[in-house]
């Protein structure tokens, strides 16, 4: 399955985080999407994300590999087309980006934002994953 995805991650603490070449960043407390893309194995995608253990390999799983972030919600689109810069820009709408955050293959400011609500009915046509609270 080809296509797009947001993650939409809690982060519980103020905090300092390494992100690979980025450096230390700050990131507040509160609620943050991220948008990718997978144009060969969506799911596979999606999983490894969710999965805690895996190998640092782009800005996300720094974000992710601290210990106050978690992954809430997961929506997906399938598509044949690669989407994520649109949609990063339809989220930017919605919060403050991170700058230069999972964006190294485009010209966007960041696919990373830090947003004050996220109002489901907008990805309706979106499928949706609830995350269990351990992962």
């Amino acid at each position: 399955m080809k296509g797009a995805y947001i993650l939409l991650i809690e982060n519980r603490k103020d905090s300092k985080i390494r992100i690979g070449t980025l450096g230390k960043l700050f990131f507040q407390k509160g609620l943050y999407a991220y948008v990718g893309s997978a144009m060969n194995g969506l799911e596979a995608r999606i999983n490894r994300h969710l999965r805690a253990e895996k190998k640092t390999h782009w800005h996300i799983d720094y974000f992710l590999k601290n210990k106050n972030v978690k992954i809430k919600q997961v929506y997906y689109k399938e598509s044949s087309r690669k989407e994520e810069c649109n949609i990063a820009k339809k989220i930017s709408e919605y919060g403050k980006s991170v700058k230069g955050f999972g964006c190294s293959d485009c010209k966007c400011e960041s696919h990373l934002f830090r947003i004050k609500n996220f109002n489901p009915r907008t990805w309706a046509s979106w499928k949706a994953i609830s995350v269990k609270a351990g992962v």
